[in-house]
């Protein structure tokens, strides 16, 4: 997979920015929905921040060698700043190019309409163009995982497939939890209801299931927020903020990755390495790109790994088998995303009222 395929998705999902960021119509205007989807947002990564944070802590508390130091707040607001945005975008910094997207697009709304326009509908071709790109790397993508499979299983035997297996189910089921806490945070914080909610999620859920990338169920989602009642003025900005930087199953999943491949080679970190890992993999998670995890799986997991004192090496056997449980990743997101723009519609009715 490659570099490539992050930076194909960098201009896609910039893409939806400058197109929500500079039509002046007052249905696109963020201001409000941005902030409610903002603390939405807070509210429900702390949850999943505190669960994947008492499964880690359950695992058990052997001292080991400390991590190395973790950067601070101060450095990760520094580094989401792009000194270079060529660069960024060539190394895949997704974070610190998504911050120069909305300057950039906040900034085309102050000259001539004509202007505006042009820049929009060039980048309107470019996410055209590369979705097509896309689809061609999703369709030969299976061949890879193939080899990689076909070798490792020639090399040590049935016991590696069972063992893969076993890391499937429990990555899985981890990915189903995230996914079930969605339903109760509609229920008490949202006016869809349960039934409307489950219908309209069907259709986007679906396209997560077989395209495996938040960014290509966008439009399935949009339209189930409008089956579900969500009005478009709060789906149409919610829905690409949260494609673009939230990702519900990220931080729970993720960090499952990093205690799997400890528990595997007999290590059992202290206390204070699951909490920097932890952390770390909630940070982690919003910098990840919106298209199959294999894409993104050992930048993403291998800083966790770190913070965790245990060997990065394993990753590339069990990006392997990341299809499955990408599938329960991609899925999660979806119906958080989701969620998360019936949380903002309630909030924002509420507020209008007031």
């Amino acid at each position: 997979m490659g570099e490539a395929p992050e930076q194909r998705e960098q201009p896609i999902e910039n893409r939806a920015w400058f197109l929500r960021f500079t039509d002046p119509s007052p249905r696109l205007c963020c201001g409000e929905r941005g902030l409610h989807f903002v603390s939405a947002a807070v509210c429900d990564g702390v949850v999943l921040l505190l669960v994947a944070l008492g499964r880690s802590l359950a695992l058990g508390n052997v001292e080991q060698k400390a991590a190395g130091p973790l950067p601070g707040a101060a450095e990760f607001f520094k580094g989401i700043v792009p000194p270079n945005v060529i660069a960024a975008a060539s190394n895949g910094d997704v974070l610190p190019l998504t911050v120069f997207a909305v300057v950039f697009a906040l900034a085309l709304t102050k000259i001539a309409a004509a202007a505006r326009r042009a820049v929009v509908d060039l980048f309107d071709a470019i996410a055209e163009a590369l979705l097509v790109v896309i689809a061609w790397v999703l369709a030969i993508a299976p061949l890879g995982v193939f080899a990689l499979a076909f070798t490792v299983g020639s090399a040590a035997g049935g016991a590696a497939f069972a063992g893969l297996g076993h890391y499937v189910i429990v990555i899985s089921m981890i990915g189903i939890l995230v996914t079930l806490a969605a339903y109760p945070l509609v229920a008490l914080a949202s006016d869809v209801p349960m039934g409307r909610f489950s219908r309209g999620l069907i259709g986007s859920q679906a396209v997560a299931i077989s395209t495996r990338s938040s960014l290509a169920s966008l439009p399935a989602m949009l339209a189930g927020a409008r089956t579900m009642g969500i009005r478009e003025e709060v789906s149409d900005v919610t829905l690409p903020i949260a494609v673009a930087l939230f990702r519900a199953t990220g931080p729970a999943m993720n960090t499952a990755v990093a205690f799997y491949v400890a528990h595997w080679l007999g290590l059992e970190p202290t206390v204070t390495q699951m909490v920097a890992a932890t952390a770390v993999g909630a940070v982690m998670s919003y910098g990840a790109v919106s298209l199959p995890g294999e894409v993104s799986y050992i930048s993403s997991i291998a800083p966790i790994a770190l913070a965790l004192g245990v060997p990065i090496a394993p990753l590339g056997l069990l990006v392997a088998v990341e299809m499955v449980p990408d599938i329960f990743r991609t899925v999660g997101n979806v119906t958080h995303d989701v969620a998360l723009a019936s949380i903002v519609d309630r909030g924002t009715r509420f507020s209008s009222k007031s």
